[in-house]
């Protein structure tokens, strides 16, 4: 099976299974490994940056040759057997469905007025103190979280695909797994997790930047592609993330709402930028919103990569 219908397969996989919590998932398993990396590392290198780029090195060669190893041993037993696997990873790689699940949640537990519910299940998407937050920064932390991830959760997984197949795929799903478990701005990552941070930003760059002007073209049905494009030029690199805020932004001016604000972190509060033209809190309904944004910008994705692979690859033929 060709790789562009592989990844085919395991979107339409995502978008009908979802993250099943029961199922293996490697995700969880390079997470893991990371954590159990990082003590040794320490105690045997000095410089806190050293240990941290030797953890980001192991974690992401052992993802990437793992995955080859699987395939190409999955393969020789039988070729269906390499391709069911191939399939099955890129389908772990991709979270536009598990994304839009969590996101979903939040909007119904605040649609019922159960902000309780709604500040325990948004805490499970961002990482910010939530006890104290009202409604409107909660779908705030939401929205915001659905931008973001609409980048290292559903657009870079697609390209890396497209680029390198399902090896580049569960390159990329280490590089920001490293990320999410060491990249904190806080006392005991801020040097170990440079180099996770580092790496994160760089696999980042070109999809964060495919990933925005297909977010206006996204809103074109809400009427707001002309707002996206407008926030996401005047505001999209006020983040202190190079690729979060150009998805943020995009997202604010496609929505009509304001982004960023205070945000509280391990007791500490942080004034970020504000993203978009000064507008009412976000409402539980701009989550549903956000989704519907985040989930059209996932398939035009999938749709000019698998067509500009299909092109390449016909030219060298």
């Amino acid at each position: 099976m060709r790789l562009e219908y592989q990844i085919i397969v395991a979107w339409v996989l995502d978008m009908a299974l979802g993250d099943p919590r029961r199922f293996p998932h490697p995700v969880r398993l390079i997470g893991r490994f990371a954590c159990a990396l990082e003590a040794p590392l320490r105690r045997s290198i000095d410089n806190p940056r050293a240990a941290g780029m030797a953890a980001a090195l192991l974690v992401v060669f052992a993802s990437t040759a793992t995955a080859w190893a699987g395939i190409r041993c999955a393969g020789l037993v039988h070729p269906w057997a390499g391709e069911a696997l191939s399939i099955a990873l890129l389908y772990w790689s991709f979270a536009a469905r598990d994304l839009a699940d969590h996101a979903l949640a939040v909007q119904g537990a605040l649609s019922h007025d159960d902000l309780a519910a709604a500040r325990h299940l948004v805490s499970r998407i961002v990482g910010r103190d939530t006890a104290s937050m009202d409604q409107g920064a909660v779908a705030r932390a939401a929205v915001e979280s659905v931008a973001e991830n609409t980048v290292d959760g559903v657009v870079a997984p697609l390209f890396f695909a497209v680029l390198a197949g399902p090896v580049g795929a569960m390159f990329y799903k280490a590089v920001s797994t490293l990320d999410s478990t060491f990249g904190y701005r806080n006392e005991r990552y801020l040097q170990f997790g440079w180099a996770s941070a580092r790496l994160d930003d760089l696999a980042n760059y070109i999809p964060a930047r495919l990933t925005a002007p297909l977010m206006m073209l996204a809103a074109l049905p809400l009427g707001g592609a002309l707002s996206s494009f407008q926030t996401c030029r005047r505001d999209g690199r006020l983040h202190a993330s190079p690729n979060a805020g150009l998805a943020e932004a995009a997202m604010a001016g496609a929505l009509g709402i304001q982004l960023g604000g205070p945000v509280s972190r391990g007791g500490r509060v942080e004034e970020m930028p504000l993203l978009g033209a000064p507008a009412p809190q976000p409402e539980a309904r701009h989550i549903r919103l956000a989704c519907v944004v985040m989930l059209t910008t996932g398939l035009l994705a999938g749709v000019v990569l698998i067509a500009a692979r299909f092109a390449v690859v016909r030219a060298i033929a």
